[in-house]
């Protein structure tokens, strides 16, 4: 908010209409160091945003990080070779003889709270220590964090350029919020990847616009219908009728051969070929912990991507099956003792959770035998020490007649009984994404690629094609599904600019005072100052929710500072998630982070001329239709650059 009612400070307009002033804070309100010290220049009638032309860096080589709920990993290409991605050849840990080019997100922390290990090292370290001992180690698992060192990628390619020519990418949700989003960056920051000099050798790519960029790369014998029938079998638009005639239809196929060999030769799959202009799909990322809807139009003749709907989803990841199995051992055990269990026995509960994973994987739904889960020694043990009875009797007694003990020391579970497991999360994915398809803005989906870690599950493909595929929705499935993100997050870092446009998840502004207009405005906004009357927390819009942002274009707002010699300026930012906003106190409204302007010291005291100042504008630029909201500043007078920066992490 902006906030100096006691400076007295007039506005400096540009424009014919001046409506705006600053906004001073009502009694009470919650004030922000310096945040007063700035007054609106623009007027009332926000300018068109202005496109520009994105500015690409040029980097030698594009390393990407996907850090996933349940597994991470990395990949890199040249900008030599842009299409060659090279993989993480083999995890340190994990199974013998597996390659593995992920590893589990598990981080390892001394007794002392320092760094031991990360992924499959942590999880198998952690898994030999004693029992006692093991209680005083830090473990943690299933969450998203970046750690990361370049040293394997060395070994890989000797002659890597310099720190400086590389360009990371790190992949996020496309629904996590901007706060979020920064918090990787700033993880970025403090492990040393890049500097914050140097931010844009840094990209934050959301992962299901990462599967679709790689998707649109692929060709038919990568991909799985899971109808069954041949990706290539016919084209994705309607069929002509067959009393079309011969004339017209020779014309359409001189012109879709034609328009297929162009974009096949630039470098889009085949499939991707045989759509039509405008056609649309969806991009459904199932992962670890969430799953990421997008809706991408595809654009010729260069097969750009325009985001048709913001991104959308919710908490229904291949973590809800493990929370369902817990849930199940405590109807069998007792909740009292599971939760003592992964108190007192860390090491033995990880050792049960990557059993169940095991087991996981291999369910389907037309799996007919039974699936047997190793229970450790120690959780047998101590449940009978706990309980004076054994986990056979436990069994026996218990109200779940689907799980029984096996002579051999398991838990033995009908397939069906697994599959119950993954209904409330599948049944999660469908209902969003059939929320999704049933919105105006996205009618004539033709496409859905199932992309992410828990699409490798036969479960969750086989109930989103009977759902889906009866209502004409072509399924697919990528063969390196659980990768595709990853590799997506390269060609990504390689060319930013294939999303072409993207949709505002919420609606962006400023406070401000307009001129009150009675029967306009309530009585109780009303601000006398000078004689004047001003209408006070006036939301002024940056850009509103759901609104298409082409990547580059600028809002642009010009401010000037309230005193002479001020060397910093915030203004505070507000979102919500409606249009019809009017003011920063209505319902729905929330600060969500403040602009920050810094100024020169040697701005402060003479303009370009060596003259004493009079007002100064400070002009700044926003971008809305990146990954991540983007701002610049121009010192007008002096036509310097201002360093400006916007902190999402503020409150």
């Amino acid at each position: 908010m902006l906030t100096v009612p006691e400076m007295g400070l007039q506005g400096l307009y540009i424009g014919s209409s001046p409506e705006r002033s600053p906004v001073p804070s009502p009694p009470g309100s919650p004030r922000t160091q310096e945040s007063c010290g700035i007054a609106p220049l623009t007027p009332s009638q926000s300018p068109k945003p202005e496109a520009r032309a994105p500015q690409q860096a040029s980097f030698s080589v594009v390393v990407a990080i996907d850090f996933g709920t349940t597994s991470s990993g990395y990949a890199f290409s040249f900008a030599s070779d842009p299409e060659a991605i090279h993989m993480m050849r083999k995890w340190e840990g994990g199974d013998p003889g597996v390659a593995h080019q992920k590893t589990p997100t598990c981080l390892l922390l001394t007794p002392e709270g320092a760094f031991h290990s990360f992924g499959y090292t942590a999880r198998d370290y952690y898994h030999d220590l004693d029992p006692e001992e093991a209680r005083d180690w830090l473990y943690f698992e299933k969450f998203k964090m970046k750690i990361h060192s370049a040293t394997e990628l060395r070994e890989q390619s000797p002659s890597l350029p310099e720190k400086d020519t590389v360009r990371w990418v790190l992949t996020v949700p496309a629904i996590w919020k901007q706060p979020a989003k920064q918090f990787m960056r700033e993880a970025a920051y403090l492990a040393g990847l890049v500097s914050r000099e140097n931010a844009e050798q840094l990209l934050i790519a959301l992962e299901p616009e990462a599967a679709s960029v790689y998707c649109r790369k692929l060709r038919l014998h990568q991909l799985r219908d899971l109808s069954g029938r041949a990706p290539g079998g016919g084209r994705l638009g309607e069929r002509r009728s067959i009393d079309s005639s011969f004339r017209q239809a020779r014309e359409q196929l001189r012109r879709y051969r034609h328009s297929r060999t162009f974009l096949v030769e630039s470098g889009v799959g085949e499939l991707w070929a045989e759509m039509q202009a405008g056609d649309l799909h969806v991009v459904a990322d199932c992962g670890g912990g969430t799953v990421d809807l997008t809706v991408h139009q595809l654009e010729q003749p260069h097969g750009t991507l325009k985001e048709l709907y913001k991104a959308s989803g919710g908490p229904y990841g291949a973590v809800g099956v493990d929370l369902a199995f817990e849930q199940l051992l405590c109807r069998i055990f007792g909740e009292d003792f599971i939760t003592t269990f992964k108190r007192q026995r860390p090491a033995a509960w990880v050792d049960l959770t990557i059993a169940f994973e095991a087991r996981k994987r291999t369910a389907g739904p037309h799996r007919a035998g039974a699936l047997n889960i190793s229970l450790p020694f120690s959780f047998i043990d101590f449940y009978r020490k706990q309980r004076g009875h054994n986990v056979e009797t436990a069994l026996r007694r218990s109200s779940v007649n689907f799980v029984k003990w096996s002579s051999q020391g398991m838990l033995r579970m009908s397939c069906e009984a697994m599959n119950e497991l993954f209904q409330p999360t599948v049944s999660g994915i469908i209902q969003h994404i059939e929320a999704l398809l049933a919105r105006p803005e996205v009618q004539g989906v033709k496409l859905l690629f199932l992309v992410g870690g828990f699409a490798e599950s036969a479960v969750l493909q086989h109930a989103v094609q009977a759902a889906l595929g009866a209502r004409g929705l072509r399924v697919v499935v990528p063969h390196d599904v659980g990768l595709t993100i990853l590799k997506g997050a390269v060609l990504f870092g390689q060319a930013p600019g294939v999303v072409r446009v993207r949709r505002s998840p919420l609606t962006y502004g400023v406070g401000v005072l307009n001129r009150f207009v009675p029967g306009r405005h309530p009585p109780e906004k009303l601000l006398v100052r000078d004689g004047r009357r001003w209408c006070t927390d006036v939301f002024e819009r940056f850009v509103a929710a759901e609104q298409s942002v082409a990547l580059g274009e600028e809002v642009r707002r010009s401010y000037c500072p309230a005193r002479p010699g001020q060397r910093r300026v915030l203004i505070n930012l507000y979102c919500c998630a409606t249009e019809d906003a009017r003011f920063i106190t209505d319902p729905g409204v929330r600060k969500c982070g403040a602009l920050s302007l810094e100024l020169e010291p040697a701005d402060c005291g003479q303009d370009a001329a060596g003259a004493a100042p009079g007002r100064r504008e400070i002009r700044a630029a926003m971008q809305f239709g990146d990954t991540e909201i983007k701002v610049t500043a121009v010192d007008v007078s002096t036509n310097r650059s201002v360093r400006a920066s916007i902190d999402f992490l503020s409150n």
